[in-house]
């Protein structure tokens, strides 16, 4: 079962965190903070997974992360999961966004946020891989878009409100 989902830049800064257990705030910083420096630490050239061990509470938690430009992105699953299938299931992810996105960046993730969500748990939810295949999750997160832009022009076809003036009167003793 996947624990947590977390992208990072290179400085450290989340960009986008999913706990699937509940951790306290202060926990979840620690567990932030700590896999930054686990992951920047590593050279390009090494092997993508580690054991988490006491970071997220047990040793038979890992860490699986790819590194793309500026961005971390880490899944933290427990023993279970197949590390190559949790490396194709982050490649998936940014495929995704990257296709939503057109060349997805930073800046995506930080002014998008509810988008973004919403492909992840396309993807993932409650800690189980729902799905992997990108042309499924493209086909339902366009059909979502196609749903918004109709409850948008449906508002914006509403007839137009006025507001009675208020004048508020004050009691004097």
């Amino acid at each position: 079962m996947i624990r947590a989902i977390l992208v990072f830049n290179h400085k450290g800064k989340p960009r986008l965190t999913k706990f699937y257990e509940h951790y306290a705030e202060d926990e979840q910083q620690l567990i932030i903070r700590e896999t930054f420096q686990l992951v920047s630490s590593r050279d390009d050239r090494i092997c993508n997974f580690l054991h988490a061990g006491i970071l997220v509470g047990g040793s038979d938690f890992k860490l699986i992360y790819r590194h793309y430009a500026t961005l971390y992105f880490v899944i933290c699953a427990d023993t279970a999961e197949s590390e190559l299938g949790i490396l194709d299931l982050i490649q998936i992810f940014v495929e995704a966004l990257d296709k939503c996105f057109d060349t997805v960046c930073e800046l995506d993730l930080i002014f998008n946020t509810d988008k973004v969500h919403s492909i992840l748990n396309e993807i993932v939810m409650g800690g189980l891989v729902l799905e992997t295949n990108l042309q499924e999750i493209l086909h339902r997160i366009d059909e979502q878009t196609k749903l918004e832009k109709q409850m948008s022009n449906k508002i914006a076809d509403l007839p137009e409100v006025h507001c009675l003036s208020f004048k508020p009167f004050i009691l004097y003793k």
